[in-house]
């Protein structure tokens, strides 16, 4: 898909629950900075007003008549109807809102909702992650190729998307790659979520400085705190992304099983990445321990920090080498290393959204 010699416009929202992202995106590139509104809303009338209001000042800044508004919007929803459902992050909708028809009924123009977590995962998969590291392997003379994503985002909640072969994966009821309701790792009784979003930060934060929830530091002081460079309960600190690390680990390694791909981290959270990243990987790649007394890896497969500049080398090293086919003089090349790679989103979470959005729309379009 070559975004960039696309000239229709697209109008896109981010919708978490902490903030609304507007903007619009034309050959692929954000045409504005960021328009952003609070999300949180004492009533459904006024959360929806913001929406419109919102894309109606997107428009209005344009130079031309978008072809359609694409954007995410927190599940559970019917993504292909555009009905959100009743939403843990956003409380004011309850029993099915069909956001869909309200906005093409105001702004006359097709309009496609998805996951933040697809949408983030698709821009990356086009624009993102997934072709920046196949250069690097052609670059570095490796003839191996990846072909799948996963996208995890980690902020107000913990979402995710797959990509297969170019293609955004959604699942028969709207809810693929939601790998939010995995089993916690560390407290068994309830969802990763509890440790992976700003909440679990927080919470341990405070649990292991003897404080209340409301007296924490926001995420953004823990990782300083963490890293030593602003003062603070350090310990508490480092415990608290300690224990993200672990959780988000072990979900993410059981996600990758099924789909064998590069990882990429999205979300508020992951500009923390240099205080956890090289932990959750190596959760990953721990090992599993037999009932016969023997110790195994738990993935088949091996994962390397792409963050890590020697993990990233051993990421795009070249290992084929030739062997020899049995009883012929013939040889093929064999690669015996399987590798997948976690890095951090290349654009930024919003602008890989957008983007995602924007292509979404156009490959719909496209479709009639």
């Amino acid at each position: 898909m070559d975004l960039k010699a696309d000239t229709r416009t697209v109008m896109t929202l981010d919708a978490g629950g902490t903030n609304f992202v507007f903007n619009a995106v034309r050959g692929g590139e954000e045409l504005f900075e960021p328009h952003r509104i609070k999300a949180r809303s004492a009533t459904l009338e006024e959360v929806l007003t913001k929406i419109i209001n919102g894309f109606q000042d997107i428009r209005g800044a344009l130079d031309d008549k978008p072809v359609a508004i694409s954007f995410c919007f927190p599940g559970p929803a019917d993504y292909p109807r555009g009905i959100i459902g009743d939403l843990e992050n956003l409380p004011v909708f309850r029993g099915g809102v069909p956001l869909k028809d309200m906005l093409e009924d105001r702004f006359k123009i097709p309009v496609f909702i998805n996951n933040d977590g697809d949408l983030f995962t698709y821009g990356e998969a086009i624009v993102g992650i997934l072709p920046e590291m196949n250069a690097r392997l052609e670059a570095a003379g490796n003839p191996k190729r990846y072909n799948n994503l996963f996208g995890a985002t980690f902020g107000t909640g913990f979402g995710g998307g797959i990509v297969n072969n170019g293609r955004l994966f959604i699942g028969d009821n709207s809810a693929g790659g939601e790998v939010n309701r995995m089993r916690n790792r560390l407290y068994p009784g309830t969802s990763a979520e509890d440790s992976t979003a700003i909440r679990g930060i927080v919470r341990v934060y405070a649990r292991e400085a003897g404080i209340s929830t409301d007296k924490a530091p926001n995420p953004k002081d823990i990782q300083d705190i963490a890293l030593g460079l602003v003062e603070g309960n350090r310990q508490a600190a480092l415990k608290a992304w300690e224990e993200f690390a672990i959780v988000a680990g072990d979900t993410l390694a059981n996600a990758i099983t099924l789909i064998d791909g590069i990882i990429v981290i999205g979300g508020g959270l992951s500009g923390a990445w240099n205080v956890y990243l090289q932990k959750l990987v190596d959760e990953m790649n721990a090992s599993y321990q037999s009932l016969s007394g023997h110790s195994f890896p738990r993935l088949e497969i091996t994962a390397l920090n792409l963050e890590n500049p020697d993990e990233l080398a051993e990421f795009v090293d070249n290992k084929a080498m030739e062997i020899k086919v049995p009883f012929s003089e013939r040889t093929v090349i064999y690669n015996p290393t399987r590798y997948i790679g976690v890095g951090v989103s290349r654009m930024g979470t919003s602008k890989a959204v957008s983007v995602g959005a924007y292509a979404y729309a156009l490959a719909e379009l496209d479709k009639h």
